[in-house]
């Protein structure tokens, strides 16, 4: 697969041939700090030891970007939950919701759970968290993370997205949708899989998820959009098939870290100004995966 697949995005992409350069480079290794099971000062000592080198990426939020380990998934502190490897825009997805304490919360497709536990550190294990995820092998992982993180105000469903029983409202929803996966793209040599040719299918099922979604809030609730992808068909056209089906409301949101607004036409397919509100995070502008993410209040 070459760098052509990116093409069609040239209009949209600023600073394009940055862009293209950056992905012939390997993703940094980012990782979030636990702070349910350890204290940040006490792993900052921990790691230092090791003769890591650490920069900080969201102070406020705990996330670091370690220099001298590939591998942080090997060491102890992975296995006693003290750490967990997550890309910096992955992590970014939950700080936007921005939950609050004891609130009612559904993660609509949750595995491996990394935005779960996230969320759960957010709001100090209170509240309840639904972590619905379809796929009952992707359980394994799923429910092997919440308790190395030991994370306790958590259930996991095995659910649909799309068709997620309407019967509880929630306060804060995050669905971080199947998609494209662009944005885990990197030229270093690993094998790269593109799932274009079911496309339509992907779409169609992200617009019946975002529905459901946003069907399940309560009121003045928040529902935060995202997918590791570029293309506008799985991002801006389907928040924009939202606002046209549902009295939504996008919410305008600062980013820590640099982000684009969404863009308002595709293809000749002109969308809600609202589309303004949304963000695209690129990964020359902060060296992970690429994402997009939509933060959506019902009115």
């Amino acid at each position: 697969m070459s760098i052509d697949i990116f093409k069609n995005y040239q209009s949209i992409i600023p600073d394009y041939e940055d862009f293209i350069r950056i992905l012939h480079t390997p993703l940094p290794t980012h990782l979030r700090i636990n702070t349910l099971k350890i204290a940040p000062n006490i792993l900052i000592k921990r790691l230092e030891k090791k003769g890591i080198r650490i920069e900080w990426t969201l102070k406020k939020y705990m996330c670091l970007n370690l220099k001298g380990c590939d591998h942080p998934g090997n060491m102890i502190e992975y296995s006693l939950g003290y750490i967990h490897p997550q890309a910096l825009t992955s992590c970014l997805a939950s700080i936007i919701l921005n939950p609050k304490p004891n609130s009612l919360i559904l993660d609509l497709c949750a595995s491996p759970g990394g935005k779960t536990s996230h969320i759960a550190q957010l709001v100090g294990n209170s509240g309840l968290i639904v972590a619905n995820e379809f796929n009952r092998y992707r359980h394994i992982p799923l429910i092997y993370n919440l308790s190395r993180l030991g994370i306790t105000n958590c259930i996991v469903t095995a659910y649909q997205g799309q068709q997620f029983p309407l019967k509880t409202k929630f306060d804060f929803i995050i669905a971080d949708v199947p998609c494209s996966g662009e944005g885990n793209i990197r030229f270093t040599g690993q094998k790269i899989r593109s799932i274009h040719r079911r496309l339509k299918k992907i779409k169609d099922t992200q617009k019946r998820i975002i529905l459901r979604a946003f069907d399940l809030l309560s009121d003045n609730g928040i529902l935060l959009y995202s997918t590791c992808t570029y293309n506008p068909e799985e991002n801006e056209e389907v928040v924009d098939f939202l606002l046209k089906e549902r009295d939504a409301k996008l919410v305008s949101f600062a980013s820590p870290i640099p982000a684009e607004s969404g863009i308002y036409s595709w293809k000749g397919k002109l969308y809600d100004k609202q589309i303004r509100y949304t963000k695209r995070f690129y990964p020359h502008r902060v060296n992970s995966v690429g994402f997009y993410m939509a933060k959506i209040r019902r009115r």
